[in-house]
């Protein structure tokens, strides 16, 4: 049950891995004639205008985007978290109902196997995976960052973790909101809604201090990119909360999944 949930899924692991080495090689390709030129002056002068609270919505007052790794600690980063969180968010949706959707569930039901066993073995493929699109778009702008010039690999290393955070509690809150729908097409909206109303309740906590306690409502926290960047360390408690959110989730998913309905 495991190898086939890790055959069913590779083609769009694969789809998803070479989309985002693709972007992330157009930016190592085109950032060197940026910074050379007098185009990168007038770039700064033009975050200069900026408000405060939007160049730290983006960690531009922390890091400067005049080297392709500044770029990255800025910018790079919130795609990187977009990519695997909505990556996350569509696997997660779509592990636990293509059974359904594809009417291959009757054929799950004459295996010996518990509905458990399936939840786990659909579990951790997608973990699998979520973990394989991390290091392959880490490992790729590792890379791409020796050639392009120095940076702090111990603070990349460490920046390239945090998208993991918010992706592992995405795919298992997907996973359980699954469990309630019978049509994979509904959960697509749902997912990727769920990924980008986040990242934007996230960016809109950092615009003002009345709001900063909206934050909590958002996966992306969970990143702490800024900590990151700033202490060169990732927050104990970020990766506590993520570990305990997972599980209970997963929980809800096995519970949910023993009591539905599935013909």
């Amino acid at each position: 049950m495991f190898l086939r949930e890790l055959k069913v899924n590779f083609k769009s692991f694969l789809i998803w891995a070479i989309v985002s080495i693709f972007l992330f090689l157009i930016v190592f390709l085109v950032y060197p004639s940026i910074i050379s030129s007098d185009e990168m002056g007038n770039l700064n002068e033009m975050m200069q205008m900026f408000p405060e609270e939007l160049l730290k919505a983006f960690n531009m007052d922390i890091s400067s985007i005049d080297t392709a790794y500044g770029w990255l600690k800025s910018e790079g980063f919130v795609f990187i978290l977009l990519i695997v969180g909505c990556y996350a968010g569509i696997l997660g949706s779509n592990i636990i109902l293509k059974e359904e959707s594809d009417k291959t569930i009757e054929y799950l039901g004459t295996l010996p196997i518990s509905r458990t066993k399936i939840v786990l073995s659909k579990t951790f493929a997608g973990l699998i995976y979520i973990v394989g699109l991390v290091m392959v778009i880490g490992l790729f702008n590792l890379l791409g960052l020796t050639v392009s010039g120095e940076f702090d690999v111990v603070q990349y290393l460490l920046l390239s973790i945090t998208p993991l955070l918010p992706a592992l509690v995405v795919f298992f809150v997907c996973m359980f909101i699954a469990t309630f729908l019978n049509k994979t097409k509904k959960m697509l909206g749902i997912s990727l809604g769920l990924v980008i109303g986040s990242y934007l309740l996230h960016t809109l906590s950092g615009m003002s201090k009345s709001v900063v306690f909206i934050k909590y409502f958002s996966v992306f926290t969970l990143a702490d990119l800024r900590n990151v960047i700033i202490n060169v360390r990732i927050n104990p408690i970020m990766i506590i909360i993520t570990i305990i959110s997972s599980i209970a989730f997963l929980g809800l998913v096995i519970y949910r999944y023993n009591k539905k309905s599935l013909v």
